[in-house]
């Protein structure tokens, strides 16, 4: 743990840089000249809550992956693997059709609730099939997502809203503002409730009779634990869209650091968490200057490759 300190000034270090990379040229020189009253209004109203917004989305995220790894017992699995966020997609989707008005907080209440009933299939689907190889479980959960997409993906182009949907499944940055983010602040709530039950979740991620005999009550904490990695994924997907594999891979990273005691693992993984997205994001706004690339697409191509690597290392150890 001493060592924390450190990660938490290196991801210090890329909000600042993060700040100041952008579309707009904008240095700390600027805010004391005499254009500082527009260098300030680019700060308050676009650089700031987008740097905010990067840092709680992928703590968020980072989180659910750890819980939905602690409740399945396995460490292939996260909200991208389990059909959870298909899920939370078509939950958007319908109420997009059905009541397109709503409000914000109304549709990140029925994408909750999809993921919810996704992420319980998935879980349901586990007991029935028998699981011979700890990668079988990734597997099942992205053909379930699979299905999922497929289904949302042929009403969405029957009804004409597939640029909506790909805003939902491709994490993008580029369009929050002050007033367009301030929802994420619930997933930091969350947040800090999964650590309360950390000793909890703990338990239950060493199975249902160990738990039990220590007197926990197994089905309330599970059911706890998919609540809130169902609403911090529906908050995500609303906000800034689908951010694939990062509830993998820094579940495993702090895992092979720290341990599996979650109480001590996941103050690691909300750091690392927002460090990664915070690094994809400087580095999708830096390579096609002043283009950016959506976050999604570069967490999209080193979540794949880092999960071909968990996925090796993991059939090594079973040969």
């Amino acid at each position: 743990m001493r060592s924390l300190p450190l990660a938490l000034a290196a991801v210090i270090i890329l909000a600042l840089i993060s700040l100041l990379i952008g579309a707009g040229d904008l240095s700390l020189a600027d805010l004391f000249r005499q254009e500082g009253d527009r260098a300030a209004q680019i700060l308050v109203v676009s650089r700031i809550p987008r740097t905010v917004a990067l840092v709680l989305a992928g703590m968020a995220m980072a989180v659910a992956g750890l819980i939905m790894q602690m409740l399945t017992q396995n460490r292939f699995v996260e909200p991208s693997t389990a059909g959870t966020v298909e899920s939370a997609s078509l939950g958007l989707l319908v109420v997009t059709l059905f009541a397109p008005d709503a409000p914000v907080i109304g549709k990140m209440l029925v994408a909750a609730a999809f993921a919810l009933a996704g992420t319980a299939l998935f879980l349901r689907i586990l007991r029935l099939v028998p699981l011979r190889s700890i990668l079988t479980v990734p597997l099942v959960g992205i053909m379930l997502g699979g299905i999922i997409s497929a289904i949302t993906t042929f009403f969405a182009y029957r009804f004409d809203l597939m640029q909506s949907l790909n805003a939902w499944t491709t994490g993008d940055f580029s369009g929050v503002l002050r007033g367009r983010y301030e929802l994420l602040w619930v997933t930091f709530v969350l947040t800090l409730l999964a650590y309360g039950a950390a000793d909890r979740l703990t338990l239950a991620g060493m199975g249902r009779d160990f738990a039990t005999n220590l007197g926990l009550h197994y089905r309330s904490i599970v059911s706890f634990g998919l609540v809130i990695v169902s609403m911090v994924t529906a908050t995500v997907v609303v906000t800034v869209g689908m951010m694939p594999f990062l509830g993998l891979i820094v579940p495993n990273v702090a895992s092979m650091l720290i341990g599996d005691n979650m109480r001590h693992t996941l103050p690691w993984v909300a750091v690392l968490g927002a460090g990664l997205v915070l690094a994809c994001d400087v580095v999708g706004r830096v390579v096609y200057y002043p283009y950016e690339i959506p976050i999604g697409t570069i967490m999209g191509i080193i979540g794949s490759a880092l999960f071909l690597v968990l996925l090796l290392k993991g059939r090594q150890r079973l040969a």
